[in-house]
């Protein structure tokens, strides 16, 4: 499938990209006005970073003991469930007067429930398009995520100019309950593509199994460290420029936006797999820079040419589907989606420590530097990887027994 308007006939394809497009817009407009709100209070770069990206880390707890669900629930019944979940969260985030361990405690709540939507989102949409149009389906989708983050950071930043904090989160609750309707009203009530009963023997199982062949431990890896790392340094665009952190932010996602179609749209197959690392490395690179503590109009092209570098994941996730049986898509999915969470949340704490001990500016240089060493030493391993013998009549990364069931 090349064609977009092939791509946009398919049933169900269009109110899966509004309910996400709604999910998308609450979560950039709340996840910055959280970040300004801590910010003012406590004045401190490390906390407005936990707040903004910690709950990421939190989903690495739901890959462990709730990721089965991924594929042992019905997805509309569980997308719609979370976006209530996130709707009534962000509305208590708003109340004033509310101590910051509550805010963290309710941030940290969220990132939970969380882990669940990205395994399935993407096992829905694996389901919804035929095995020709993932790639340019999951490119529409990422370029949705950028468009919806460019419009969400940009409108967020007008809006805190204009509105306080705590009014900018109640648009963000009422985006969360229009997504839960869309969701409610647009998708077709499916069965779980996996028999059996969510549990934390099933997710252990599944993962222990998805991270048991050596070629999906590095897609996995190429996914989520590099990425990770540059994000915990994005996540200082507030404490580095607090007048034009919606600026860099809307910045950032055209460049994804820009990665994502190029990459889906006009990149051949063939030539797809040779560009996860330049682009990885894309990704790091132009953020070396500031070291020289660029003004605000060189770090805009910056993050915006470095966030063409994330259409890397369009690359990586083609090929960790290439070596996924069907009926673990859900979770293969969603063990992507929360440990890249995770990573970005370890990178914003990691980077918000940093900015505490040196300043923002040097740890965005120093947390470019680590994805750039990482990307270089996974694509030697990879290497490595290839020139090995392979077992006759065996495709790497396929398991050969069945998936566990309770």
């Amino acid at each position: 499938m090349r064609s977009y308007r092939i791509l946009f006939r398919t049933p169900e394809f269009t109110p899966f990209l509004l309910s996400f497009a709604a999910f998308a817009a609450a979560q950039t407009i709340g996840g910055l006005a959280l970040g300004t709100l801590v910010f003012r209070a406590t004045g401190s770069p490390f906390l407005s970073a936990v707040s903004m990206f910690g709950p990421q880390l939190v989903q690495l707890l739901g890959a462990t003991f709730l990721l089965s669900g991924a594929d042992r629930l019905p997805p509309r019944t569980t997308l719609s469930g979370l976006a209530l979940a996130f709707a009534a969260g962000t509305s208590v985030l708003a109340l004033p007067g509310l101590p910051a361990w509550a805010v963290f405690v309710v941030v940290l709540l969220q990132g939970l429930v969380a882990s669940l939507g990205g395994g399935v989102r993407g096992g829905l949409l694996n389901e919804i398009l035929s095995k020709d149009g993932y790639v340019l389906g999951r490119s529409v989708y990422n370029m949705l995520w950028g468009l919806m983050q460019m419009t969400g950071f940009a409108t967020g930043g007008a809006l805190l100019a204009l509105l306080s904090p705590r009014t900018c989160l109640l648009l963000a609750a009422v985006l969360y309950l229009t997504s839960a309707l869309v969701t409610r009203l647009g998708l077709t009530a499916r069965s779980p593509p996996s028999a059996g009963r969510p549990s934390v023997s099933a997710t252990w199982r599944t993962n222990a199994l998805l991270w048991s062949s050596r070629p999906r431990r590095l897609a996995y890896l190429g996914l989520w460290v590099p990425n990770g790392l540059v994000v915990g340094g994005d996540s200082l665009y507030v404490s580095y420029a607090p007048a034009a952190a919606g600026t860099l932010y809307a910045c950032g996602a055209l460049g994804m936006f820009v990665g994502d179609m190029a990459v889906g749209r006009l990149v051949p197959p063939a030539v797809r797999p040779r560009l996860a690392t330049p682009l990885r490395l894309l990704l790091a690179v132009p953020y070396l820079f500031f070291v020289l503590r660029p003004g605000v109009t060189l770090s805009a092209v910056a993050a915006t040419v470095a966030s063409v570098g994330f259409a890397a994941s369009l690359v990586l996730q083609e090929r960790l589907m290439s070596l996924t049986p069907d009926h673990l898509a859900g979770q293969a999915l969603g063990l992507h989606a929360t440990g890249m969470a995770a990573l970005q949340g370890v990178g914003a704490a990691l980077a918000g420590t940093l900015a505490q001990l040196t300043s923002p500016a040097a740890a965005m240089t120093l947390m470019a530097a680590g994805s750039v060493t990482v990307t270089l030493t996974l694509t030697a391993l990879g290497r490595h990887e290839e020139r090995q013998p392979s077992v006759p009549g065996t495709r790497p990364g396929i398991p050969s027994e069945p998936a566990a069931t309770d």
